[in-house]
């Protein structure tokens, strides 16, 4: 699959942005119980947005493979997606050496980033446009962060 100029362009404009989200998005703490409440927080939003009734059986290797990717990388699935994009790549396999059936550069998988540690895992969402997967990762993610600062 080949990409335009302007797809290019605009997957390129959303890269700092996209970096700017992993500065910001770093949890001071992450417990057991932090865990647990960022999942309900999503599972609240994502019945709020009702797309369970689009998901299938397929949603949870999409989950595994956009982890692979976090994990592996170390960035948002989207970010590595958008990068491939700007650059008028779509294929995991030729840029970075992974297989496609263990690999996704679509939205959804966001890394979980620990002040002052790193990357230590991932948080997944499946079942949306991966722009909206992305967004609605985000969206935990910042919501939790507040009230961990309150």
């Amino acid at each position: 699959m080949s990409l335009s100029s302007h797809q290019m362009e605009e997957a390129a404009k959303l890269l700092p942005e996209l970096l700017a989200q992993e500065q910001e998005l770093q949890f001071p703490r992450f417990t057991n119980d932090d865990a647990l409440e960022l999942g309900n927080t999503l599972v609240l939003m994502a019945k709020n947005r009702s797309p369970f009734k689009g998901t299938t059986v397929d949603n949870e290797n999409w989950m595994r493979r956009k982890v692979n990717t976090v994990v592996r990388l170390q960035h948002s699935s989207y970010y590595i997606g958008r990068l491939l994009a700007s650059k008028g790549q779509t294929d995991m396999e030729k840029s970075y050496m992974v297989p496609t059936a263990d690999y996704a550069c679509h939205g959804g998988a966001f890394p979980l980033l620990i002040k002052h540690v790193g990357c230590v895992g991932a948080i997944v969402v499946s079942g949306l446009k991966q722009d909206e997967d992305h967004a609605m990762v985000v969206q935990g993610i910042r919501q939790m962060i507040a009230i961990m600062k309150n």
